[in-house]
């Protein structure tokens, strides 16, 4: 069992909480039994895993024994060494150090797919609402998230978990805005750019076919080569008294995710 902090597997671990190191080695981490569970289940190499006794609950060993039949090293570690290695308030004992999955645009796959929705978020800030934003695609049954132009990464340990394992379950490609686009048209997607300047409340549009859905930033909004090319400009109408303009990055995501959710069961019958 791992009792210092200064072990070198756990410098190592601590190390990827940066972006450089990250992009460095290749990896990342994952903590928590669900998210680890959901990244065995989706093919992600998990190459260590350290594991606290003390804080895992009955049950979880079986995430465990998983993790060793795929190929991962279990280390056991003291639970103040796991309280250095945890980024959550209630750590369940389990953090993963996993190989980074390939998120090129031509690693999303969109054949077989029919109306594929896909939901395109644009130079977006906080890890915290990238992750959530993802598990809302996946929730909605999304196609793909693309990520334009990222100021996070989508590998940053908060996004992990804000997605809740999200991120391994839905396909996830990243690419600068040229890029995203013409993707987004080689795949015959129309572009639907939401933001506090569109004309055309988003409940009628048109959602119940392939689409693209694209959320800016919300600092920035979107960027004017996202307004450009958008087949239509989209608003969230906010009708409240209280001075607000504006939605979380995020709920805006949902709200337009689950209109398309509602609007291809309506058409489905």
């Amino acid at each position: 069992m791992i009792t210092s902090t200064a072990n070198p597997r756990v410098k190592a671990a601590l190390a990827l909480r940066k972006r450089r190191e990250r992009d460095r080695t290749g990896h990342f981490l994952i903590e928590g039994r669900r998210e680890l569970s959901r990244a065995l289940a989706a093919g992600v190499v998990v190459e260590e895993v350290l594991a606290c006794p003390a804080l895992l609950a009955e049950g979880e060993a079986d995430v465990l024994g998983r993790a060793e039949a795929a190929g991962a090293r279990v280390v056991e570690v003291a639970e103040a060494v796991f309280g250095r290695l945890s980024y959550r308030d209630h750590p369940d004992g389990m953090l993963g150090v996993a190989r980074a999955f390939e998120t090129g645009l031509a690693a999303v796959e969109l054949s077989g797919v029919g109306d594929p929705l896909v939901l395109v978020v644009a130079e977006l800030e906080k890890p915290g609402n990238l992750g959530t934003m993802v598990r809302s695609a996946s929730a909605a049954g999304a196609a793909a998230v693309i990520v334009a132009d990222p100021v996070t990464d989508v590998f940053n340990p908060n996004v992990v978990r804000s997605s809740q394992g999200a991120l391994f379950g839905v396909p996830v490609g990243v690419g600068e805005t040229g890029a995203v686009l013409a993707w987004l048209r080689s795949h015959g997607l129309p572009v639907y750019a939401a933001g506090p300047g569109g004309s055309l409340p988003y409940w009628r549009l048109s959602l119940a076919g392939p689409c693209a859905l694209v959320v800016g930033s919300e600092h920035r909004g979107l960027p004017a080569e996202w307004l450009d090319a958008a087949d239509e400009r989209v608003v969230i109408p906010m009708p409240g008294s209280g001075g607000v303009d504006s939605l979380n990055a995020a709920a805006a995501a949902a709200v337009l995710l689950f209109d398309a959710v509602r609007q291809r069961a309506a058409a489905e019958g």
